[in-house]
């Protein structure tokens, strides 16, 4: 193994709250990018040197070293940058799908999500940005917002907005230069979604995929009879399953993502580069709230 984030979903399985919990004794970590050193002799899309991400969860990337069968194994090109590479099959993957799979969109249209600076987030700004579609982010206000705001401009936002901006009348000011979103990406839950629905265009679709504030979606019932909203979910684990018989979807997914690093139009979320033996600080700075860098355990 070379390189794996700690995300979410890891301190999740860890704590038992994730619908997916691996067989005890188990080893952390969904995610990451290894190079692989012998293969056995009935192997045969993978050989030493290859790059290689898990196909599915559950992996265990959290190690120096593993063992594993060919097919819980995807091969990724070795000329990307070693930590777009370790962080390529969670979140980048959650957001192509979430801009692909619920709306067509067109260049010039425009997208509204919460959590702007998590993983997911900025990597639905880079995407969305090489597709030519406009961005509307929401982010928590904090002490050092305008280094936040220029941060996730410098990728490609068009608007950084705080939660409490969602309900001022200056909203209607950023609608007069791009059109409402038909497409809203909520990984909160709470008051900041109920805020963010009424942005929609009516016959909007929001997206639910991550639940940070840990409260329910509220949703006003006129949002649906009379705006006729359409409120879905996503699980990227999910997805693979159902995919499972499906290499060309993953395998088209996988090959604009890479096209996309190689260009230079998508790259890693912010990181900090952690050594395996101090996971122990990096597990806490994991769950501080307010940290917009992702953890990186160097294997």
């Amino acid at each position: 193994m070379l390189a794996a984030p700690i995300n979410p979903a890891d301190i999740n399985m860890i704590q038992g709250t994730y619908p997916l919990l691996s067989p005890l004794p188990a080893v952390g970590g969904n995610e990451g990018v290894g190079e692989v050193l012998e293969v056995g002799r009935r192997v045969k899309a993978l050989k030493p040197g290859d790059w290689v991400i898990p196909a599915d969860a559950g992996l265990g990337t959290w190690r120096t070293w593993g063992v594993f069968p060919e097919e819980m194994l995807l091969k990724v090109p070795s000329d990307i940058p070693v930590l777009c590479a370790a962080t390529l099959s969670v979140n980048p993957c959650t957001a192509f799908r979430l801009l692909a799979d619920f709306e067509s969109l067109a260049p010039g249209d425009s997208v509204i999500q919460n959590a702007a600076n998590s993983g997911v987030g900025q990597a639905v700004i880079q995407i969305a940005r090489a597709s030519g579609i406009k961005t509307i982010n929401v982010v928590r206000d904090r002490h050092d917002l305008s280094k936040l705001v220029e941060r996730l401009m410098a990728l490609g936002a068009d608007h950084v907005v705080t939660e409490e901006m969602l309900r001022k009348p200056e909203m209607k000011d950023i609608f007069k230069s791009i059109p409402r979103p038909r497409l809203a990406l909520n990984c909160v839950g709470g008051k900041s979604t109920t805020e963010m629905l009424r942005h929609l265009q009516p016959k909007g679709t929001m997206v639910t995929y991550g639940g940070m504030a840990k409260q329910p979606v509220m949703v006003p019932v006129s949002a649906f009879i009379f705006r006729d909203m359409r409120l879905r979910g996503f699980w990227m684990t999910q997805w693979r399953k159902d995919h499972a018989q499906d290499q060309e979807s993953v395998a088209a997914m996988m090959d604009a993502l890479c096209q996309l690093i190689r260009r230079g139009q998508l790259t890693a979320p912010a990181c900090t580069e952690v050594p395996l033996q101090d996971y122990r600080a990096a597990l806490d700075a994991s769950m501080k709230p307010f940290v917009s860098s992702k953890q990186i355990l160097l294997l």
